[in-house]
């Protein structure tokens, strides 16, 4: 069963709002104007319920049909990146240093769509609650809305996410039960030794050199406290210290990120992060202070919701344009915070290669307007086939 005749007769108008939101992008916990026109839409299209300001700028919309009492749940993204964009587009942001560079307003156009089809149709018995979350890049959106009670309020046999990934063709779809991302923590490592004149080093203790032999000695973590089949990255992306040519500082500051596919990696990691940067500092005279934050759980797809997941995308990109066993990645996702909570699975749809297809996170990705049918069949077909009508 392919693409859905009406949503693909929607993709202009998919296609219109997928730029408009491009054009103005609202990073972490600030989508004030992306929520209201996603609020807008919801009511135009004929959702039932329509809920904002869930974990601050999120809304929830939901659509019923028939008499049953089954429900389900699907999730899209709506933040940007505090990032400036190099693409020229006619669309480009309009806002200095931000920009869609995930891909966030696709989901959102794509969920969209799969609403007003499902509105208008009502081929289904029961309820779609459909989750426009804020805050996904970083800042655990997803996890505020577990807090605040989101499937307490809305509560759903089962929830599904998706993303689009670049490298992989165009409408394909990828996806794998157990762990398909990784979980991800951060850390700020303090180094405090003695300050100095450049000139005269042996008078003070050199934060600087200290903080280079945690950076070098970090690394042997994976490679030596590891299992050689586990998979786990420890990597250091700041340095900052010292504020003159000619002084030796007395603090360094260390900050980066740790992820692995399980919790109990993820333990270990932090162990022993925390006996290197003791031990290195103290052989060199100096003291390090290790403040070690938990960012993302591992996602893991749930078995069954991840084989009938499957199932359904077979439907509209055939089997062979399906994935089932697809290669996860080290990158999070705060929607584990969801399937933590609720049965569900999330699947990689593919935003191609070559121009716009360059890799998330960059200042000249761009979404793929031609999957935009495709994720939104996606979507609408699992509340058809989940909560199918009887004879």
């Amino acid at each position: 069963m392919p693409i859905i005749e009406r949503i693909a007769a929607l993709k202009e108008e998919m296609t219109a709002l997928r730029h408009d939101l491009h054009q103005h992008p609202e990073t972490a916990f600030q989508e004030h104007r992306t929520a209201a026109l996603v609020a807008r839409k919801l009511r135009e299209f004929g959702a039932d319920e329509v809920h904002e300001g869930i974990a601050r700028t999120g809304v929830v919309g939901t659509i019923r049909a028939g008499t049953g009492t089954r429900a389900i749940a699907l999730r899209a993204d709506m933040d940007a990146l505090a990032l400036e964009e190099k693409n020229d587009l006619p669309y480009r942001s309009c806002h200095e240093g931000r920009m869609h560079a995930c891909g966030h307003d696709g989901h959102t156009a794509m969920l969209l769509g799969a609403a007003r089809y499902l509105a208008e149709s009502r081929n289904f018995d029961g309820a779609v609650h459909l989750i426009f979350q804020p805050a996904e890049e970083a800042a655990g959106g997803g996890r505020v809305m577990v807090e605040e009670g989101l499937f307490e309020r809305f509560p759903a046999e089962a929830v599904f996410g998706l993303h689009n990934r670049p490298g992989l063709p165009p409408g394909r779809f990828a996806i794998r039960p157990g762990p398909i991302m990784a979980g991800m923590d951060y850390f700020d490592l303090a180094i405090t030794g003695r300050g100095a004149h450049s000139a005269r080093p042996e008078t003070g203790i050199d934060a600087v050199v200290t903080a280079a032999h945690i950076v070098v000695a970090l690394q042997t973590i994976v490679s030596r406290n590891i299992g050689a089949l586990d998979s786990a990255v420890v990597s250091v992306t700041q340095i900052h210290g010292g504020d003159a040519y000619n002084v030796i500082p007395e603090d360094v500051m260390l900050k980066g990120t740790v992820r692995a596919y399980r919790p109990d990696l993820l333990a270990r990691l932090e162990q022993a992060m925390r006996r290197i940067a003791e031990g290195v500092a103290a052989s060199l005279g100096a003291s390090a202070r290790l403040d070690y934050h938990k960012g993302y759980p591992p996602l893991v797809n749930h078995p069954d919701e991840t084989r009938w997941a499957a199932d359904v995308a077979s439907e509209i990109a055939g089997e062979a344009g399906v994935d089932r066993e697809g290669e996860p990645i080290m990158a999070s996702e705060d929607f584990a915070f969801m399937l933590e909570r609720t049965p569900g699975a999330f699947i990689f749809l593919g935003n191609g290669e070559g121009e716009g297809g360059c890799e998330l996170h960059n200042p000249r990705y761009n979404f793929n307007d031609d999957i935009l049918p495709v994720g939104a069949s996606y979507f609408a077909r699992l509340v058809e086939t989940k909560l199918a009508r009887g004879p």
